[in-house]
């Protein structure tokens, strides 16, 4: 079997670079480098220093789709839908918000997308923000490279796995057999990508395929459940008074959407990786909507097909995710366990997708030179392979793991995962703030790809507000993490961000101040190819010296 996958990838590859030879010299120059002016470079490094080194361009339309879907599709779609059915009332109210939350990501993803036409590079929001802001200096290097060092970590997805997979194996879930469990996962991840490269392509790639699968029998399933022929006795109930019960509460509509958007996070995970994509232009633009698109779909129907099978009191008093209720209504209690395999798997299939994003951005801003802990070379490299960056898997690993053992997981887990989630934000208001100006300041620089302004003033507007929704008194004053205050969250998140401007501060301006020198870039080129910046201290000659 392995013989034969591998004999299809290459033939792939084959007809790929085939039709890269036919494409035309405009396009050649627009899929290397579409922008020549200096002023747009993002970083210290030209595009050539910038994608020198590692596999190289191994990346097709197929394995960039299934990249987005694979990031997409977690755990969420098997648990949030019976979470926001509970919140808004309604299984009407409940699907407008999803179509809103595709809505909201398809803004999302065009605006990445002429972002990522116009800088064809790895590293996603770290470039698009350096060829915007460029003034301080390495300001932004450093804020972003600040955030993704502290909260770089995936332990959400190795946590579901680990109490899924003792679930499927009839063993009690505990503390320390769970937390466990989940670390090997991470671990085995970073190893996997790190040390095989191509085998962990492919595993993700096929763990994509599966989920996809999953989600298509939830959806074939939900269509038999409609038809009246399973033991469900009213299929249609819920869509008879579809917007009977909705609630009129604004925060309740607030505290969906968020669940929802991170349902559909993850379309933006193909311009974290754009120096290992072939034909990166036209590949982007074809696996973004692609891959959204397949998500979307199957997102819409699969609650379809839960609401197919319980009545919305039904869900409300399970006390168990409407996918547990759904195989166990249609299939019997002993599907459950099935599902918890599959809801395994997908995990896994998240931190495989993420980690191997991951890693390419954090390679990215060690080239840039920040001072990190052993000299940023080190972390910038391919080590010890030469095709893949596991320094920079290194670095999504340690916070990781740490946040898989230290917290206690009533309280501080979820707390942490909030954390996360508002620097983000933080993030994308600057990038859809930084596209009108570029369109302002430079209105004839190339753009394969334009985003209709009214949906970038739409993503605006609605960035904007998911800044602020978090401040505004939830019902009770009581937010996700009691007794903790419910704005705390977004304090820390803030706090982080201006860590990175003292970082930046001391690295540029104090330091040199105090000790009398001066930095000064050269540019090294390592051995397995990689070009980084590296930053010396000269000291400075003062008059009389």
């Amino acid at each position: 079997m392995s013989t034969t996958w591998w004999s299809r990838l290459n033939k792939k590859q084959e007809e790929n670079h085939a039709s890269e030879s036919q494409l035309t010299e405009k396009d050649q120059r627009i899929q290397t480098q579409p922008n020549d002016d200096p002023n747009l470079n993002p970083g210290e490094l030209t595009f050539e220093e910038y994608t020198a080194g590692g596999l190289g361009r191994h990346l097709g339309v197929t394995s960039c789709t299934l990249l987005i879907v694979g990031r997409i599709v977690g755990t969420s779609i098997f648990s949030t839908p019976s979470s926001i059915l509970s919140s808004v009332g309604s299984v009407g109210a409940s699907f407008m918000l999803w179509a809103f939350g595709f809505f909201f990501s398809l803004c999302g993803l065009f605006i990445w997308l002429e972002f990522g036409t116009m800088f064809p590079r790895s590293g996603g929001e770290k470039v698009y923000l350096e060829a915007v802001y460029t003034k301080p200096k390495y300001l932004t290097t450093v804020v972003f490279a600040v955030y993704c060092i502290l909260l770089g970590f995936t332990p959400t997805g190795c946590i579901v796995f680990a109490s899924n997979i003792l679930v499927a194996a009839d063993q009690l879930v505990g503390r320390w057999n769970e937390r466990g469990i989940a670390l090997g996962v991470i671990f085995f991840v970073t190893l996997l990508h790190g040390l095989t490269p191509k085998t962990g392509v492919l595993i993700m790639n096929l763990l994509s395929i599966f989920k996809i699968l999953i989600l298509i029998f939830v959806v074939i399933t939900g269509w038999v459940v409609l038809s009246g022929k399973t033991r469900v006795a009213d299929p249609h109930y819920n869509f008879r008074n579809a917007f009977a019960g909705s609630s009129t509460s604004s925060s309740d509509y607030a505290a969906a959407t968020f669940k929802i958007l991170n349902a559909y996070a993850g379309w933006s995970n193909v311009n974290y990786v754009m120096n290992n994509v072939r034909n990166p232009v036209r590949t982007l633009k074809i696996a973004g909507l692609l891959g959204l698109g397949i998500c979307a779909v199957l997102y819409l129907l699969a609650n379809v097909a839960y609401f197919a099978a319980a009545t919305k009191t039904e869900i409300d008093e399970s006390g168990v995710t409407v996918a547990a209720l759904f195989f166990g209504t249609v299939f019997g209690s002993a599907a459950e366990r099935v599902l918890a395999v599959f809801i395994a798997l997908s995990a896994l299939g998240n931190v495989v997708t993420v980690t191997f994003a991951a890693a390419r951005v954090n390679q990215e801003i060690a080239k840039e030179g920040i001072p990190l802990p052993f000299g940023n070379k080190f972390w910038a490299s391919n080590w010890p392979t030469g095709k893949s960056p596991l320094p920079g898997l290194i670095i999504h690993l340690i916070p990781s793991a740490i946040t898989i053992i230290a917290p206690p997981p009533n309280i501080a887990f979820p707390f942490i995962l909030d954390i996360e989630g508002y620097p983000q934000q933080i993030i994308d208001l600057f990038v859809v703030t930084g596209l009108f100006y570029l369109r302002w300041k430079k209105p004839d620089a190339v753009r394969p790809f334009k985003v209709w302004w009214p949906f970038a003033v739409f993503f605006l507007v609605a960035a904007a507000f998911l800044l602020v929704a978090p401040f505004l008194r939830p019902p009770g004053g009581v937010g996700d993490t009691p007794p903790l205050p419910y704005y705390l969250y977004c304090l820390v998140g803030i706090t982080i961000m201006f860590a990175g401007v003292l970082y930046w501060a001391v690295w540029r301006i104090i330091l040199p101040k105090v000790f009398g020198y001066e930095l000064v870039l050269r540019k090294e080129k390592l051995d397995d190819g990689t070009v980084v910046a590296v930053f010396s201290n000269q000291k400075i000659q003062r008059s009389g010296d």
